[in-house]
Formats: C-alpha cells, sequence, structure tokens
C-alpha cells in the first residue's frame, strides 16, 4: 500500500519550501526537526500552519517540510505559502478560502539593491556645503 502525498513549493525573499502532506496524526518535521524545534522564535509555528488552521485540517496531516535559504521569517513565510499549494492539490474547492487569507499570493518583496554612489540602497553620503 503507498501512502498519496500532496507536494507545494512556496518561496518568500530568497527562501524555498518543498512541502509534502499526507492524512495522518497531525505531526510536522522541518529539515528532519519537529517544527517546534526548528521554529524556535514567538509566532513563527503559527505563520507557517496557518493554511492548516484555515482550511480545518488541525491535527490530520503529517507535514514534511524541506526548507533553505533566507532567514527565520523568510523561512515561515515560504513553509505557508508551500503548505498552501499542497492543501489546494488535496481540496481544490478550498481556493477561493484560500486566495482570500492570502496564502497563494507570493510575496513579491525582495530585499532593493545596493546602487553606485550610495551608502545602501537609498542611503546617500551626507551632504556637506563647505
Amino acid at each position: 500500500m503507498s501512502l498519496q502525498y500532496y507536494e507545494g513549493v512556496g518561496r518568500r525573499k530568497t527562501s524555498s519550501a518543498r512541502v509534502r502532506i499526507m492524512s495522518g496524526s497531525g505531526s510536522a518535521i522541518v529539515n528532519n526537526k519537529p517544527i517546534e524545534e526548528y521554529f524556535t522564535r514567538l509566532g513563527d509555528i503559527d505563520i507557517a500552519l496557518e493554511p492548516v488552521k484555515i482550511a480545518g485540517f488541525e491535527g490530520k496531516l503529517d507535514i514534511t517540510v524541506m526548507v533553505q535559504g533566507g532567514g527565520v521569517s523568510g523561512q515561515a513565510g515560504a513553509v505557508r505559502h508551500g503548505l498552501a499549494r499542497a492543501i489546494l492539490q488535496m481540496e481544490p474547492n478550498l481556493r477561493a478560502v484560500m486566495r482570500s487569507g492570502g496564502y497563494l499570493t507570493r510575496d513579491s518583496r525582495m530585499k532593493e539593491r545596493k546602487k553606485p554612489g550610495l551608502k545602501r540602497a537609498r542611503k546617500a553620503p551626507t551632504y556637506t556645503k563647505r
């Protein structure tokens, strides 16, 4: 008997997450660690698992995530995006719910590049008259 899983890829800033879900006991593994061990900051787990709560699958899905790149909050956002896409593969009729929550939209905000002649993306050197 083969266990069927659904997969979704999520991205946020420079992070990329490959999420696999299957029906099960409700465990969540991120990079071979329990989610509580991987996301230690307050609120990151809630952000990552928001689509599961909205869809009403709390405690019903086993979630396996491989995430790389970026920082902690970018990775949590990437997991959320990938999880929403995977749930949509499993239950296509939840599209309106996921769309209204904003979970299917790729957050396109990235770090702005440094410009020549400036210190950072927008910070100019201090102006001195004399």
